[in-house]
């Protein structure tokens, strides 16, 4: 981990850690857990909980290939690579559905109040929880719904983007809407398009001063409550899951005090 912080540019990457590897290296993250395995009527939410969590962003696919190979070779020694999601920018930032992704997404001063944490002391202010699923869509489930079937589906509007005032209970505006939790339940989203022509769908990438507010989304979206299932259910899955703690940075670099490495 000493030699990731020292490869690792955290101007175009984001390291994350998972219970497991607090777990082995006897570190204690306050607020940190495994993920939920959530099930609800028809669905399920499965748990794949890693040790660590990267990302590797850029502006081409070169770029990301490149930064991210000495990462890995750095990370043989002590780790396996389990899942590898390389994601990608679709229409101007919609998901593949065509629907605009993180409509919903705070602003300014309240993006950083729900995404960075504050106030829990050295190696920890700064950081930030992170919770990831991959997510499969069927988009030909789409493809044979009306232009109003779909949009009920996601209580938006295709054409403008607008919520829909009559969307269903089970419209995904409805289910995951953050102001109508209490507390209310706000995150920030940085998801992706994956995929080809044949096998894709949404990386699911939310930011939080804690993990409880996407939780709580997602028991609700599973309609563990009242037996209402997100509409998103009726073309996509989740095929993954993991919570994860991202450091903070000093002098440049990722701060691994958080487990005890160069404190």
């Amino acid at each position: 981990m000493a030699r990731l912080r020292e490869t690792l540019n955290p101007s175009r990457g984001v390291v994350g850690i998972g219970h497991p590897l607090a777990r082995f290296l006897g570190a204690t993250i306050p607020g940190l857990r495994p993920f939920p395995a959530i099930s609800g009527p028809g669905c399920a939410f499965p748990s794949t909980q890693g040790a660590l969590w990267l990302f590797v962003g850029g502006d081409d696919a070169t770029g990301v290939h490149d930064a991210a190979r000495p990462l890995l070779a750095v990370l043989a020694a002590g780790f396996t690579l389990r899942e590898e999601t390389a994601t990608f920018t679709y229409r101007g930032g919609r998901d593949l559905s065509g629907y605009e992704d993180g409509t919903e997404n705070p602003k300014g001063d309240a993006e950083v109040e729900a995404a960075i944490v504050a106030g829990a002391g050295h190696g920890f202010d700064g950081g930030s929880f992170v919770a990831a699923q991959r997510w499969v869509h069927d988009l030909d489930v789409l493809a044979v719904l009306s232009g109003a079937a779909r949009d009920a589906l996601v209580g938006r509007r295709l054409e403008d983007n607008e919520e829909m005032a009559d969307a269903p209970p089970s419209a995904h505006v409805k289910r995951s809407a953050q102001e109508s939790f209490a507390p209310p339940a706000f995150v920030v989203r940085r998801s992706m398009p994956w995929g080809g022509v044949a096998d894709h769908g949404l990386y699911f990438v939310a930011y939080g001063r804690s993990l409880d507010a996407f939780e709580r989304i997602l028991t609700r979206m599973a309609g563990v409550d009242d037996g209402v299932v997100d509409g998103l259910l009726t073309f996509s899955r989740a095929v993954s899951g993991g919570y994860y703690f991202c450091p903070p940075l000093r002098d440049a670099k990722v701060d691994l005090a958080a487990i005890g490495v160069g404190r």
